[in-house]
């Protein structure tokens, strides 16, 4: 901060926490953030050089309001670090993006502005939003959406010994091609789930019936009703079937999943539960 022009008394006691993946990707973007958010607060700066003292040093914030400059992935561990704290609700947090507009997407939805310069004044006069978050039974947080794709490969293909299937799979297609001419147009093979999903109790599918993916979405108050889900079932064939619900249970044969952007599994079971309004998150005021 300026010695010439020091915080106000009523400007806010920040502790602002510097990814370390965003000082590699953009250091200047994190000293515009920092210039700013140290001009207009009490700002404690914190570099920490990894996760867990990402972790600690949000664990002993104090009474300060905790800042984050990073990615996606930062936001995530900066929500699940306080929700193991179990005080999500009681901290809004900020967010200044910085990194791969891919790492970015979920900051993009939630309506965190993506210049830095606008990101930090909405960490100093913004509004707190509430927002949902869905928790599994791993105590695993998901900030916007779940998604369960079918396998990228056919039962018996992945593992140690996926690289010799591979070449005799190759083998295999070239000799079809050379004895026979291919078909000008076979479709392309379906890869599908058995999973039994069910919502607040009520069985929406079986194992018996195969399933493309599987996508929940929070309905994080922004275009969503709050404290419920989205379950969105895409078959094989036909329209997708949607509905919404407080709880979802998937399970069946081994699975993985991506939560937000955050790959998870595999698992033969998992719940997740929609908590209403259960974080704070600094956004534009209106």
């Amino acid at each position: 901060m300026s010695a010439a022009q020091p915080p106000g008394n009523g400007a806010p006691h920040l502790l602002v926490v510097i990814d370390p993946v965003a000082r590699r990707t953009d250091g200047e973007s994190v000293r515009i953030a920092k210039d700013v958010l140290s001009a207009g607060s009490h700002a404690k700066i914190c570099l920490p050089d990894g996760p867990e003292e990402f972790a600690r040093a949000l664990s002993r914030r104090g009474g300060r309001r905790p800042v984050v400059i990073g990615d996606d992935r930062a936001l995530r561990r900066a929500v699940a670090q306080l929700h193991r704290e179990r005080e999500p609700a009681g901290s809004a947090l900020s967010l200044i993006p910085v990194g791969a507009a891919a790492a970015l997407e979920l900051a993009c939805s939630l309506g965190v502005p993506s210049s830095a310069v606008e990101a930090a004044r909405t960490a100093l006069d913004g509004a707190v939003r509430r927002l949902d978050l869905m928790v599994d039974d791993s105590d695993g947080v998901v900030l916007g959406a779940l998604r369960i794709p079918a396998p990228n490969s056919a039962p018996g293909t992945e593992g140690s010994h996926s690289g010799v299937t591979a070449v005799w799979d190759t083998c295999r297609s070239l000799v079809r091609t050379l004895v026979r001419p291919a078909p000008s147009a076979l479709p392309a093979p379906l890869r599908t789930h058995r999973l039994r999903i069910e919502a607040d109790g009520v069985l929406l599918n079986d194992l018996d019936q195969p399933v493309e993916a599987v996508t929940v979405t929070s309905g994080c108050g922004v275009g969503g009703v709050g404290g419920l889900a989205e379950i969105t079932i895409h078959p094989p064939d036909g329209d997708p079937v949607s509905t919404g619900a407080k709880a979802v249970t998937v399970s069946g044969p081994d699975f993985r999943y991506r939560a937000d952007i955050q790959v998870g599994g595999p698992v033969r079971t998992r719940t997740w539960t929609v908590r209403a309004g259960a974080w704070g998150l600094m956004l534009p005021a209106a």
